[in-house]
């Protein structure tokens, strides 16, 4: 085996529709941003003031390996505004090939700091996903925590008129949606729908994130989330998990041995 370096990296210079660039690294084809949560907010700013529409998905090991499967997947991750790195195993993967993203940026906390921003610029928000005593608790905590914050509206997942909803979500003006149906659904109802939405300007697929900020899902302990293996106490947790968790030894040796 060859030793790796930088130029092992697919490094990406993108310039996209607000003309700034934005370096990304390139996992088995799969585009992630480097950026930290702040980062991604600071580019947020300037993209909402110039009347630009940004879409966040989250990367991890196991979406990656469906990605080199599924055509669709791959797609939907390297044209998102935002991949950011939610997943150990992206970080080990930027070590092992001198990369540099060096912090995990998960998608519930994206959301959560997402909302702090909401609240601190008045952007009105929308909740679209899971069940309904599921959203309706969440919007309940989330407004008790931000009281500033806007919630203009919340619809739970199971809303069968796709066209109603669009239509709600015009009328309610709102600046960004969480969109809670799990992955791929979630980023193709956004795909499908960024152009029908013009007031929103940032749209995050955020998977089970409702039932954390609901109270229905607890999350791993302070102690796994700072180092960084959530993973563990999931499957310990659930030990039904194990044959997705494979996914990242899976990745890891693909990364090792693919030279981009």
């Amino acid at each position: 085996m060859q030793p790796v370096g930088k130029s092992d990296i697919l490094l990406k210079l993108e310039a996209d529709e607000s003309r700034s660039i934005t370096l990304k690294e390139s996992y088995l084809g799969v585009h992630v941003s480097p950026l930290t949560y702040e980062g991604i907010v600071t580019e947020l700013k300037t993209r909402i003031k110039e009347g630009e529409q940004s879409t966040i998905i989250a990367v991890n090991p196991e979406k990656v390996m469906a990605a080199q499967k599924d055509p669709q997947v791959m797609d939907l991750i390297n044209n998102s505004t935002f991949q950011i790195a939610d997943g150990t195993g992206i970080l080990l993967a930027s070590k092992l090939k001198k990369g540099t993203i060096t912090s995990r940026v998960t998608g519930v906390d994206m959301m959560a700091r997402l909302l702090k921003f909401a609240e601190e610029e008045g952007y009105p928000i929308y909740l679209y996903g899971a069940k309904k005593e599921v959203i309706e608790k969440a919007a309940a905590n989330i407004k008790n925590k931000h009281k500033g914050i806007t919630i203009a509206g919340i619809t739970d997942g199971y809303e069968q008129d796709e066209e109603a909803l669009i239509e709600r979500i015009n009328n309610s003006q709102a600046k960004m949606i969480f969109v809670a149906l799990g992955s791929p659904k979630q980023e193709l109802w956004i795909r499908r729908n960024l152009d029908k939405l013009k007031d929103v300007q940032v749209f995050q697929g955020v998977g089970g994130s409702f039932d954390i900020f609901s109270g229905t899902v607890k999350r791993a302990p302070a102690f796994f989330r700072k180092f960084g293996i959530e993973w563990l106490y999931r499957l310990i947790s659930n030990p039904t998990r194990l044959k997705r968790q494979l996914n990242l030894p899976r990745f890891l040796i693909k990364v090792l041995f693919t030279r981009k």
